[in-house]
């Protein structure tokens, strides 16, 4: 099926995995810890659990967090949000209260569902939040009896203490509800299919909403055009590692397996090992990863016990590859490692062409439903062909606007001959083919396992210490995690007692722990503009300076 208009403002999110659960019932769409769930009984289940979330009272453009890692429960309740109208919000499970219930606030969420393991956090903002209901579910909940048991038995399984009450609902026992009689209309452009939080730069999350059609765009350009000829439709096997609250895992997953009638070998953690040994075993051909997971697979002491040969097609995104990376990968395998670049604002935006030999040092090509411009980040005019300049991203499909943050909208979408770009804030030049090579990222980002970390927000964390009058975050290069947090922060001069111990709790508190600093260094002032505007960019280059002086010198 190509894409075109037409097909776009008739599609939904979930249409084409109602066609393929007809055309491939009985085959296996998902498999979790060992447990098939086929196409059919999938569908089943979603449509079960939209039955459920009608009767507890959610409505077409309600929102409902989805809280919990990855499971068949996140795939169930994607799919039954979806058929209701609803709107999905997924967060990371490993948020704190703290950044949860401003989350749930500013989405105007009533449902949440979550993990027992995190259902502590989900109880504390409960009262104060807006929240209505909150289900609650296990890793293991839809597991055999046998299964469970084992686990349970050997404690394998991390489970936490749930206080049952009223609007407190079992994730397991909606299952059992009466699926959805009556299919919900729904519009693909006007119709909000998910609101996800990234950075601010302001010291808050932002929410960026996304309609049906804007999702439908990128996730068909991926399958008809960029995987057309190698996907394997109703045979193939993909892996999906990365968490699925990430727009780039999300998208894949419905790209290579829901969409194409594909298995899909979900992992509810990265764990190298059980990674290595579901591609032996399910013979995968299809992977995503991050930088620091392919260093991981590379670095294992046991790979050479593991049989690999069914990897074919292997992409990575969420940070820059390193050549090193790119070199062991095709020497080790004989494969190369394809690129996957895009924004939470923009979708998935450029992709390696897997008919070419890929460049180590691009990010590919843009996809077919989005424009891009490398331009001059003051006066926005287009560079020169090889310049280097800010990349702007626009596609007719997509929402140009963040949620309730008409400011951060200003400040991030900009109007270009009447078609509104989004600033990607990547610096990038383009080559001879139109490839975009990567360059450089605004200093307001921090790369860290691919989890990509707005420096102000963790700067307002710190400022909102009653001892701390100034912070600078910056992110310092490692190797292994693409880049360290490191935290400058200037006290107050009455202040006493206070060290990066007390400064690192109160980080962890309000946190989620991969945006907590590495370490913490105190200074008496901060570098700033004549308007009073920090400098970040200034002590990114001092730390890298002085990083490079001390490599020199070993």
């Amino acid at each position: 099926m190509n894409q075109n208009a037409e097909t776009l403002e008739n599609e939904l999110t979930f249409s084409r995995f109602d066609q393929i659960s007809e055309r491939f019932p009985d085959k296996t769409a998902v498999i979790y810890l060992g447990q098939r769930f086929s196409f059919s009984y999938l569908r089943d289940l979603g449509e079960r659990f939209a039955g459920a979330l009608v009767d507890l009272g959610v409505k077409k453009g309600d929102r409902v967090m989805i809280y919990i890692p990855n499971c068949i429960q996140w795939v169930i309740a994607f799919l039954g949000i979806q058929k209701i109208g609803a709107v999905i919000v997924p967060v990371s499970p490993i948020y704190t209260s703290h950044e949860l219930e401003y989350m749930i606030k500013d989405s105007g969420a009533e449902t949440l569902i979550c993990q027992d393991t995190n259902f502590c956090y989900a109880r504390e903002v409960f009262a104060g939040s807006g929240l209505k209901r909150i289900i609650v579910t296990n890793f293991v909940d839809l597991l055999p009896f046998w299964k469970r048991y084992i686990g349970f038995l050997f404690d394998k399984v991390p489970h936490g203490k749930v206080e049952r009450e009223e609007r407190v609902y079992a994730f397991k026992n909606l299952l059992s509800h009466e699926p959805l009689k009556n299919q919900v209309k729904l519009d693909p452009r006007n119709d909000l299919a998910y609101i996800l939080y990234t950075g601010g730069t302001t010291g808050f999350p932002k929410g960026v909403p996304g309609n049906h059609i804007g999702m439908v765009s990128y996730v068909n350009d991926v399958t008809d055009d960029v995987a057309a000829n190698h996907l394997q439709e109703g045979q193939d096997v993909y892996i999906a590692v990365n968490p699925l609250f990430h727009i780039m895992a999300l998208g894949l997953f419905m790209a290579l397996g829901l969409n194409k009638g594909n298995t899909t070998v979900l992992m509810p953690v990265p764990q190298i090992d059980a990674i290595l040994e579901s591609i032996q075993r399910y013979h995968v051909r299809w992977f995503l990863g991050v930088p620091a997971l392919y260093r991981m697979v590379l670095d294992n002491d046991r790979l050479d016990q593991y049989d690999l040969s069914s990897l074919r097609y292997c992409y990575c995104g969420g940070d820059v590859l390193p050549l090193e990376i790119f070199n062991r990968w095709r020497e080790r395998f004989g494969i190369p490692i394809y690129q996957v670049y895009g924004s939470t604002e923009a979708g998935h935006v450029t992709y390696s062409r897997i008919d070419d030999n890929p460049k180590p040092t691009t990010l590919g090509l843009p996809l077919k439903s989005r424009q891009c411009i490398v331009a001059d980040p003051e006066t926005l005019e287009p560079v020169p062909p090889g310049d280097i300049g800010e990349l702007l991203v626009t596609s007719p499909y997509t929402i140009k606007e963040y949620w309730n943050k008409p400011e951060e909208t200003e400040r991030a979408y900009v109007d270009i001959g009447g078609k509104i770009y989004y600033r990607m804030s990547d610096f990038v030049q383009q080559d001879d083919d139109g490839e975009l090579i990567y360059v450089e990222r605004s200093a307001d980002i921090i790369k860290h396992k691919a989890y990509r970390i707005s420096a102000s927000e963790v700067e307002a964390v710190l400022q909102d210490h009653p001892t701390v009058i100034g912070a600078c975050v910056v992110g310092v290069p490692d190797e292994k995690v693409g880049e360290r947090v490191k935290a400058i922060v200037v006290l107050k001069e009455d202040a006493r007692g206070v060290g990066g111990t007390e400064l690192l709790k109160w980080c962890r508190e309000r946190l989620a722990p991969y945006k907590v600093p590495g370490y913490i260094e105190f200074r008496d002032m901060l570098p700033k503009s004549k308007v009073g505007k920090l400098l970040r960019r200034e002590i990114r280059d001092e730390e890298r300076r002085r990083i490079y002086k001390e490599e020199s010198k070993s």
